[in-house]
């Protein structure tokens, strides 16, 4: 367990040293803080504007940051020749790619922080000044929705190269949005055998709609109607079979 913090501290480290994700993360806080702008000029309610265009911005930025960090895993290593110390030490490669994943998603976790405080002060002060608990529920879903494409990311970096993994990483995010709606597709259109081929994709691809409750939480659904036990389980599961998978492929990578 010791390797394993050792590796997520350091992981952590060497991400916030990296200036685009500044890049990326300033860019964000600037487009959230402009969506009081876009409050004053559509019609309607102002405030729910800035929530639904506000946890957009941090679902999209936050899907960036996941995939940048993740695409680099292992190249990143193979390009500064750190792999071949690090598997000839006494690590397992497993508590290598568990550690790395664990210090990608404490560098996730603090910039949704980041850009939730950001959003939840703009509504504080340009909307009703009320605190609304819902809006860090949403984030929280959110950063769920990000952990499980870091490890989709992870798992491509672990046999892929960087330009391909972000490739894929983002088809699958693309995909994992739209797949109630292919579902929905193949139920009513396509044929029995298209249908069958949907369902299984249904079933062994990531279902990212479940984690996407900002409609939701804008309109004032209450919790308990969108946020279940089963989704979380839902997305501890599919992290740890991503893990597992991204584990044994790296176990049987040759360095030398």
């Amino acid at each position: 367990m010791f390797k394993i913090q050792a590796i997520a501290m350091n992981t952590f480290k060497e991400a916030v040293r990296d200036r685009i994700l500044y890049a990326i993360l300033v860019f964000a806080i600037a487009m959230i803080a402009g969506t009081v702008i876009l409050a004053r000029l559509g019609a309607g309610s102002g405030e729910k504007v800035i929530r639904d265009f506000g946890l957009g911005f941090i679902s999209i930025f936050g899907t960036l940051i996941a995939v940048f960090l993740g695409i680099g895993l292992v190249h990143k290593e193979i390009d500064r020749r750190t792999i071949y110390t690090i598997v000839s030490k006494p690590i397992h490669r497993s508590q290598f790619i568990v550690g790395k994943y664990l210090g990608l998603c404490f560098t996730l976790f603090v910039n949704v922080a980041i850009m939730t405080a950001t959003l939840v002060g703009i509504i504080y002060f340009f909307g009703e000044g009320l605190w609304d608990f819902r809006l860090v529920a949403a984030s929280a879903m959110i950063f769920m929705e990000l952990m499980v494409i870091t490890g989709i990311a992870v798992l491509f970096s672990a046999f892929s190269t960087p330009a391909l993994s972000a490739i894929f990483t983002l088809s699958l995010f693309a995909i994992g949005r739209l797949l109630n709606d292919f579902m929905m597709f193949g139920e009513k259109y396509a044929g029995a055998t298209a249908g069958k081929v949907i369902g299984g994709l249904y079933y062994l691809l990531p279902n990212l709609a479940r984690f996407n409750i900002s409609t939701e939480v804008v309109h004032g659904v209450p919790l308990g109607e969108v946020i279940s036990g089963m989704t979380i389980l839902y997305g501890l599961l599919y992290v740890v079979t991503l893990l597992a998978l991204t584990a044994l492929i790296f176990q049987r990578r040759d360095f030398r």
